[in-house]
Order: structure tokens, then sequence, then C-alpha cells
């Protein structure tokens, strides 16, 4: 997507959501904002593009790029100062764009969980930017301190929820919530086994969870397309990497709380608009269905 179509398709969103999220801040007591000179979906255009160029920080790409390159494209440019100051503005938003960028749940959804490390094991004891929220956690490979970026996508690779927690949370605690615009299929690793989630998505969304099993557990017949998408569960590994390698979602040089929410919504719309995601390719059997 090019920047003119990213900022068309944002800016739309926009007009749309603009009158509905100041009547939001009257009703619960907030002042509005006092307008700014560069516009709200100017600045979650660029917000957005930056992970879209694929620069390893934001400062070099707004001084280095925005300011150098595309100052005819937005003659209202603010100083990079004061465009950090004012970025938490956009950060309700954004998660709120992000939210209209979902795709369409197919009835085979796969979910997973990633570390986001704000910082080196070593240097945790002097870290101070996240001090009394961030947690130490654990994956299959070594601890971790930071956060938990936990998705849900579909068999094209689409975005279908998402949520962040601390380091320290099980990983299947967030997905009643996260399936709740689902049906059909859930392919999950050997980490969600749980009779009382099984159970619970069954029941209250109708959403049958599909794990993989244990050494020690009791072998039950499972079904060969059910064995086959576990197998295609490791979509999810494509889409982390492009997210922390593409998208910088990332990385150890967050200065704020919003500040990192703001970069990660950012890195997950930029994806959403992404031409080609990690696919299982399955239309042809979708015509063969249909057919």
């Amino acid at each position: 997507m090019s920047l003119l179509e990213l900022f068309c398709h944002i800016d739309d969103f926009w007009q749309v959501y603009q009158p509905i999220w100041q009547q939001k801040l009257l009703t619960s007591g907030q002042s509005r904002h006092r307008p700014c000179q560069m516009c709200m979906s100017e600045m979650m255009t660029l917000v957005v593009h930056f992970h879209q160029k694929r620069y390893r920080d934001f400062k070099t790409f707004y001084t280095e790029y925005v300011a150098v390159h595309l100052q005819s494209e937005f003659p209202t440019l603010l100083s990079y100062n004061r465009f950090v100051q004012l970025m938490p503005r956009i950060l309700v938003a954004l998660c709120d764009y992000l939210q209209s960028c979902y795709g369409t749940c197919t009835g085979l959804s796969f979910v997973d969980s990633t570390a986001l490390k704000v910082c080196h094991n070593r240097r945790i004891n002097q870290h101070r930017v996240f001090d009394g929220v961030a947690e130490r956690g654990r994956t299959s490979v070594d601890w971790f301190y930071g956060f938990k970026l936990h998705l849900i996508v579909n068999d094209c690779g689409e975005i279908l929820s998402c949520c962040v927690t601390v380091g320290n949370v099980d990983d299947r605690q967030p997905v009643p919530k996260l399936a709740r615009s689902l049906f059909g299929k859930l392919f999950a690793d050997k980490g969600y086994i749980s009779q009382t989630l099984t159970q619970q998505l069954l029941e209250e969304h109708f959403v049958q969870l599909v794990t993989k099993i244990r050494k020690n557990m009791k072998y039950r017949l499972m079904d060969e397309m059910d064995n086959y998408f576990l197998r295609k569960q490791a979509i999810l590994e494509s889409i982390y990497d492009q997210l922390k390698n593409i998208s910088q979602i990332e990385h150890t040089r967050h200065r704020s709380l919003t500040g990192f929410i703001v970069n990660l919504i950012a890195g997950l719309g930029a994806y959403c608009h992404q031409p080609k995601k990690p696919s299982l390719n399955l239309q042809f059997l979708r015509q063969l269905a249909v057919a």
C-alpha cells in the first residue's frame, strides 16, 4: 500500500470516528483536545508508515526521511520533539483503527503468543521505564522481561483479534475474550491444553479448541484434517517473524508505556496492509467445496 492509499484509508476512518470520539470525551467528563497544527489522520499515517519503511528507530525515520522527503506531502509537519509529545493523543483512535482492519473469520483460526522483551536479561535490575508494569516470563527457549502479544489469525494470515499482557500471564487466560467473534475450530499448541478452556469455548462461543497431545496424555483419535492444520499452526511463527524483523514491534529503546503501545499497534496496523501475508492457500479447497 502506497503512502497516499494509506492516508486515504486512515482519513476515511477518521472522518467517521472523530465525532464519535469527541462525544465520548464529553460524556466521560474529559476536556476536548485543543486543535493541533497537524491533523490526527496525518499523525496516524506517519506512525503506521514508519513500520512500512523498515527503519530501525522512529527518530531516524522522522528526521532523515519524513522531514527531508515528505515535506510537500505534510506541509504542516511538526518538529520531532513536538510530534513525540503529542503522540499519546492518537493512541485510542489507533486502537480502534486496528480493529477496523481485522480480517474475517473463515472457521479455521490459529492462536499463539510471543514474548516482547523490553530489555536484556542482564539489565532487568537497572531497568526503570517499565518498572512495576512489565514482568518476567518464560518461553520455550529462555526467560525474558517484558510483555506478551497474543494473536488469533485465520488461514489467510489476517489478524482476527489481539491483546497484550504482562510476561507472566498464562497463555490460556486471554483466549475466551479473544475468541468472542470466532466460529468453527481454533488450533493451538500444547501450551493451550485445558479441559476447562475447551468446554468454556464450546459452551460460550461454540468454538472447538484443537490442540496437540502431550506424550504423557492418553491417546485420542483425531481427525486427519485436524492433524494437518495443527502442523500448519506455525503460520503464526512467520507472522511474528515479520512483525519483529520488518515492523520493529520489539526493541529496547522505549521511553514510556504509551510509546510502547503506539509502536505496537502501529506495527500491527502496518501488517494488516501488507499485500502478501503468510497464508495456507486454501482457496482451491473452498472452490472445490462450492463446486
